[in-house]
C-alpha cells in the first residue's frame, strides 16, 4: 500500500462509515456498539452484529457513545482497532486519519479522542472535522451550477442517531452561532417505538435490533395526521395501515421480517380522501373476508410470534415535528430550522431557504420531504424560494464529503502530524481545524 492512505472514520453514535479517501464509497458501514446475545458469554463487535445467523433477541448492548458524545473511549477504540485490523487491512503509522466528530464536541472528549489516534494507534497525521460542513462540501462539488455551489453556502439538517442539527454552513465553514439542535434522533424514535408495540402488544424493550429494522422498513411520515388517524381506526381491511411483523422465532428465522410486504406499502396509493384505488377483485375479497370473520375471530392464536402495526407507523416519525405531543418541550423541525436561519445575517436567508440539504438516516422516511416543505412554507416569508433537496443517499453522505476532501490536494497541509501532536499537545493543535 501507497504511504499516503488516508482512512476516512465518519464516527456515528449509530453506525460507523469506514473506508479510504478518493473511493465513493466506504468500504464498511457498521453498528458502533458491540452486543452479547444471550446464549453467548463474549460480545460481538460492528461487523459479527449483521451477520444473518446470529440471533439477537434481547442481546445486551454497550455503546461507546451516548447523547450524541464519546464516553466511552477505551471500547471506541477496541471497535476501532477491529475495524483497521479485520476490514480495512490498515498499518495506522503509515497513514492519515480524517475523522468526524459531533458539533460542540467537548475539549476533554477531543483530548481522549487524540490521545486514541496518536498513542494508541500512533497515526501518522489527523484532520477533525463536523458532519455539516462535509455535506456541504460534496453537495456543492456535485453540483457545480447550483446554488449552494455559487453562493458558497447551505443549510445542512443532519437527522442522526442522538440528535438533528440545523446547521448553516458557510464558505464550507459551519456556522457555529447559527446551529440549532433537537435532543432527539434515530435512537428516541426507536425508543419510542419499542414503548409503544411493547404497550400495545408483546413486551419487546429488549430488542434494540429487531425495533430499528421494524422502523426502517415499516414507519412512513404521515402529510395529514388528522386523516390517517381515522384511518388507523378502522377496523379489517379498511384500516390500510394495518400490517403484521413476524417476530424471530430462534429455530426456522434468526431476523424479523414483513409477513406481507404489499398489503405493508397499500399506503403509498392512498388518495386525498384516504381511499385506496377501487378495483372489482378487491370487492370481491372483501366479501369473502366478511364471510371467514366470525369463525377466524375465535381461532386466534395466541402462540403465534407476531405483531400487527397500525398508527404506530406514523406516529414515530411525528416526533421529529411534534416533539411537543409527547411531552418533549422543544420545537419541531420546521421551527429549528427557521430558528437557525434566523440567526445568520439577514443577506444570507433567501440563500439559506433555498439550500437546505437533508441527511442523516431519519430523513429517510417515506414522505419527509414532502411534511417539512408543508410545514415550513407558512413560517417563512413569501419572497423566498423554499428548496429541500435530501442526499442520494443520506447514510454515506458525510463520508463521501470526507472522502472527497481526504483525496484533494491540500489535504495534508490541513492534518496535525505526530510530530507536532506531541510537541504541542491537543488543544493547540486543535486550533488548526477552525471549530
Amino acid at each position: 500500500m501507497s504511504s499516503n492512505v488516508v482512512v476516512v472514520l465518519d464516527n456515528g453514535g449509530g453506525l460507523i462509515k469506514a473506508g479510504f479517501g478518493g473511493e465513493r464509497d466506504p468500504t464498511t458501514v457498521v453498528p458502533n456498539c458491540t452486543a452479547r446475545p444471550l446464549s453467548s458469554k463474549k460480545f460481538l463487535l460492528a461487523d459479527q452484529l449483521l451477520s444473518p445467523s446470529e440471533d439477537l433477541t434481547s442481546a445486551v448492548f454497550r455503546r461507546p457513545f451516548d447523547r450524541g458524545y464519546l464516553i466511552n473511549q477505551d471500547l471506541q477504540s477496541t471497535i476501532w482497532s477491529h475495524i483497521f485490523s479485520s476490514l480495512l487491512h490498515i498499518t495506522p503509522s503509515s497513514s492519515s486519519l480524517l475523522l468526524t466528530e459531533p458539533l460542540f464536541n467537548l475539549p476533554s472528549i477531543q483530548r481522549a479522542t487524540d490521545e486514541i489516534v496518536f498513542e494508541e494507534f500512533n497515526f501518522k497525521s489527523l484532520f477533525v472535522s463536523d458532519s455539516p460542513s462535509l455535506v456541504h462540501l460534496y453537495e456543492a462539488s456535485r453540483r457545480p451550477y447550483d446554488v449552494v455551489s455559487k453562493a458558497q453556502c447551505s443549510l445542512v439538517v443532519d437527522v442522526g442517531f442522538s440528535f438533528t442539527h440545523a446547521a448553516p454552513v458557510f464558505q464550507n465553514f459551519t456556522v457555529n452561532y447559527g446551529v440549532k439542535r433537537m435532543d432527539l434522533g434515530g435512537k428516541a424514535l426507536t425508543n419510542y417505538l419499542k414503548e409503544l408495540v411493547s404497550y400495545r402488544s408483546i413486551n419487546v424493550m429488549d430488542e434494540t435490533f429487531l425495533i430499528d429494522d421494524v422502523k426502517e422498513k415499516l414507519c412512513f411520515v404521515s402529510t395529514d395526521v388528522a386523516r390517517d388517524l381515522q384511518i388507523a381506526r378502522r377496523r379489517g381491511s379498511d384500516n390500510h395501515f394495518r400490517c403484521t411483523y413476524v417476530l424471530p422465532d430462534g429455530i426456522t428465522h434468526t431476523k424479523g421480517f414483513i409477513k406481507d410486504p404489499i398489503e405493508a406499502q397499500r399506503y403509498l396509493t392512498l388518495s386525498e380522501d384516504g381511499e385506496l384505488p377501487h378495483s372489482e377483485e378487491t370487492d370481491e375479497a372483501d366479501q369473502t373476508e366478511a364471510k371467514n370473520k366470525p369463525s377466524e375471530r375465535n381461532k386466534v392464536d395466541l402462540t403465534k410470534n407476531e405483531f400487527s402495526l397500525s398508527n404506530e407507523r406514523f406516529l414515530v416519525p411525528e416526533m421529529i415535528f411534534r416533539p411537543a405531543d409527547l411531552g418533549m418541550n422543544q420545537a419541531g423541525l420546521a421551527e429549528c430550522i427557521v430558528r437557525a436561519i434566523n440567526s445568520c445575517h439577514p443577506h444570507l436567508h433567501p440563500v439559506l431557504y433555498e439550500s437546505i440539504i437533508l441527511t442523516g438516516g431519519s430523513t429517510l422516511f417515506p414522505g419527509f420531504t414532502k411534511r417539512l416543505e408543508n410545514e415550513l412554507r407558512p413560517l417563512v416569508p413569501d419572497v423566498y424560494q423554499v428548496k429541500i433537496t435530501t442526499q442520494e443517499d443520506p447514510i454515506l453522505g458525510v463520508w463521501r464529503g470526507g472522502s472527497l476532501l481526504a483525496s484533494s490536494p491540500d489535504f495534508d497541509a490541513l492534518c496535525v502530524t505526530k510530530a507536532e501532536y506531541e510537541e504541542l499537545g491537543s488543544s493547540r493543535c486543535r486550533r488548526r481545524f477552525f471549530h
